[in-house]
């Protein structure tokens, strides 16, 4: 057996002669568990990496750190670790709305900086957190003389798989954004994707990898470099100019790590939020989270069109109609697309044409949403920009007026144009192409954000910069889209394949919440395939997919033919106290349990891919001593995604707490249950 010196000299001598491979622990990180170990290292040349171990075995194999610049030698090289400290947090929040009412953010925390030991002795802080679910770190460029302005050709951060599996991911740097239907493929075939990106070991481990808390910043990307190692890649700049350009000092966004056992554990982590800061909005009850009924499934079946004509949709009349029947059945908004001046021509493209004050002459927005007041329902309006962030900006302020003015307390702004094809101001005024999540549009995004937060209005963005929990910070952020939604079902080629949703719960949804619009039932659409789901899975989509705002996205008179389903989606809240995944494997099935917030009710939904199943769940999440009615919306016994859609059964029961249930999933199917609350036993 080697003695400790020898074998220590015998190490130092192998990482000669491998070059710089050995590394030194220089600091190190647990979860407040204990579970979750951390480490920053530093080899023979001053290379900073990290490491992840869960229970002692090893999560993420060493990983560099640093960073490309533009105007400056590369920050990666000849560190010295100079100083860090420690410290432990504990706090348990509370959301103004979301999918769990109370958040316990419980991390220790390590600060650590790295200073240059040659050259300009430039130094960079790294903070890192090590909660029970997860990791996180982030960079900190302090106030220098060697380095005033920060100007990133690229990040050099790295995550390097260390046990093989499977993993679930979105191209990057396509021309459709992020709406692509979900690869499934071996770690080690993943390309370049988009995040977040879930991951499921061969021991059964479940990760995702994302970003936290993006702000005037560019969106990162991940680059699968060789067999599991991949490295950050961040949006280019507009018109070529570097990725990231920043005064000092200044933090990067959270590099986030997600780690549990189990997809179900995934889907409930709140280590997103918990990384963001907290309301810096102050009393947001101005918001309410809502049910809404809008002008906007017609247009994707060509029954009536956004521009201008005699098959225009956002008519006086129609959104009468749709504000009526709002009222009629209890949903709080209207959403109304095509209202306003530019839609004629090719609107993608000739984005400068859009007026976001003036009605087309068939619209009397005054009226309507005189209306819509009196009647107890406001407008939910809509500003389609074709990416043109510099039109928008233009006219952001008297836009916002105008809806404040006339109680219109939230907005669904859109940017559809290929990726690379924004055209969005920089900090210097000039007007470039940029992509959707380079540095201005993330700007851009957030002023909207703010502008609309001063005059009380939610914003809801499609074709969005992705979620990485900022509706924390800014609650009125309240949705986006980001993936491929319901109106691909419409006129896709193809349309979402029944384990789509199944994906998005364990994927783009870990950065919840997301704007699908479910609810059809005309399941036959311009879409040759027409609609992949049953009815019951329809419904189920209320709670598996969280927003609070949840659109009735069909055509109204398909609500009106079908009184029984239709129930369920009045019934069902969009504002939550307590969520529990009950059970669920990426991309192949999930049952989810909300809890109102406003009454003792709770709500299941269950869905499936094409796959038929049985899942046996246990009523333990139902308060002990009380009775509940289950009013259960299931699939009938032909029920089938290519066959047999609208087969459903509708019935009530008792059930008792912590007793089971059997839910029978057809191919494509779901089930949705309320447990209606009858008091004590």
């Amino acid at each position: 057996m080697l003695k400790p010196a020898f074998a220590h000299f015998s190490a130092l001598c192998l990482s000669l002669l491998m070059g710089s491979a050995w590394a030194a622990p220089a600091a190190e990180l647990s979860s407040p568990d204990g579970r979750l170990r951390l480490q920053i290292e530093l080899d023979g040349e001053g290379h900073a990496s990290y490491s992840v171990q869960r229970q002692g075995q090893l999560v993420i194999s060493p990983s560099r750190l640093g960073f490309l610049l533009s105007d400056a030698p590369k920050l990666d090289r000849n560190f010295a670790l100079t100083a860090s400290s420690k410290r432990s947090f504990d706090e348990r929040w509370e959301q103004p709305w979301g999918e769990q009412r109370f958040i316990r953010n419980h991390y220790n925390e390590l600060q650590a900086t790295l200073t240059e030991t040659s050259g300009l002795k430039r130094s960079l802080e790294l903070v890192l957190r090590a909660y029970d679910d997860g990791v996180a770190l982030r960079y900190r460029f302090p106030d220098q003389p060697a380095l005033k302005t920060i100007s990133i050709g690229e990040e050099l951060t790295e995550f390097n798989i260390a046990s093989p599996g499977t993993a679930w991911w979105n191209t990057a740097f396509e021309w459709n954004r992020e709406e692509y239907l979900y690869k499934r493929t071996p770690i080690k075939e993943v390309g370049l994707a988009q995040t977040p990106m879930t991951l499921r070991t061969n021991k059964g481990l479940h990760l995702s990898i994302h970003e936290a808390a993006l702000v005037d910043y560019a969106g990162m990307n991940l680059a699968r470099v060789e067999d599991r190692r991949f490295k950050a890649m961040l949006t280019p700049g507009s018109g070529g100019l570097p990725k990231v350009v920043r005064a000092a000092p200044f933090a990067t966004p959270w590099r986030m790590i997600t780690i549990t056992e189990t997809a179900a554990q995934l889907a409930e982590s709140r280590l997103m939020l918990n990384l963001n800061e907290p309301n810096q909005l102050g009393d947001v009850s101005w918001f309410k989270p809502m049910k809404y009924v809008g002008i906007w499934w017609e247009m994707h079946q060509n029954l009536s069109t956004w521009g201008s004509g005699d098959k225009h949709g956002a008519t006086t009349a129609n959104a009468l109609k749709h504000i009526d029947f709002a009222a009629k059945h209890g949903f709080g908004g209207v959403l109304i697309e095509g209202w306003n001046q530019g839609w004629d021509g090719d609107w993608v493209a000739n984005g400068d044409k859009f007026s976001f004050t003036q009605p087309y002459p068939d619209f009397d927005l005054e009226r309507i949403t005189a209306y819509a007041k009196s009647k107890g329902v406001q407008l939910i309006g809509h500003h389609e920009t074709s990416a043109h962030a510099a039109n928008y900006e233009s006219q952001l302020d008297e836009a916002l007026d105008l809806y404040a003015r006339l109680g219109v307390g939230a907005v669904k702004t859109g940017y559809v144009n290929d990726a690379a094809q924004a055209r969005v101001p920089g900090t210097d005024g000039v007007v470039r192409f940029g992509w959707h999540e380079g540095q201005d549009m993330v700007r851009h995004h957030l002023k909207v954000v703010r502008a609309a937060a001063q005059r009380h209005i939610a914003v809801n963005p499609h074709e969005p910069v992705k979620d990485t929990g900022l509706r924390r910070t800014y609650p009125n952020w309240i949705s986006r889209e980001g993936a491929r939604g319901q109106e691909y079902n419409a006129w896709g080629n193809p349309g979402n394949p029944p384990e789509h949703e199944a994906n998005l719960v364990f994927t783009r949804l870990l950065s919840s919440p997301m704007d699908f619009t479910p609810g059809i039932f005309g399941m036959k659409t311009q879409q040759p395939a027409g609609v992949a789901t049953t009815w019951a899975k329809q419904l189920a989509l209320y709670v598996v997919i969280y927003s609070p705002i949840q659109m009735a996205a069909d055509l109204l008179a398909n609500y009106e033919a079908n009184p029984g389903p239709f129930q369920f989606i009045k019934d069902v809240p969009t504002d939550w106290s307590e969520t529990r995944v009950l059970n669920g494997e990426v991309g192949d099935y999930v049952t989810i349990a909300r809890k109102g917030r406003n009454s003792e009710d709770w709500f299941l939904g269950a869905i499936t891919d094409e796959q038929a199943r049985t899942l046996t769940i246990k009523l333990d999440f139902l308060t002990p001593g009380q009775r509940y009615r289950a009013h259960i919306y299931r699939d009938g016994a032909k029920a089938n995604y290519t066959t047999a859609r609208e087969d459903i059964v509708i019935e009530q029961r008792e059930v008792r707490p912590g007793t089971s249930l059997q839910l029978r999933l057809a191919p494509g199917g779901g089930q949705a249950i309320r447990f209606e609350h009858l008091g004590a036993r």
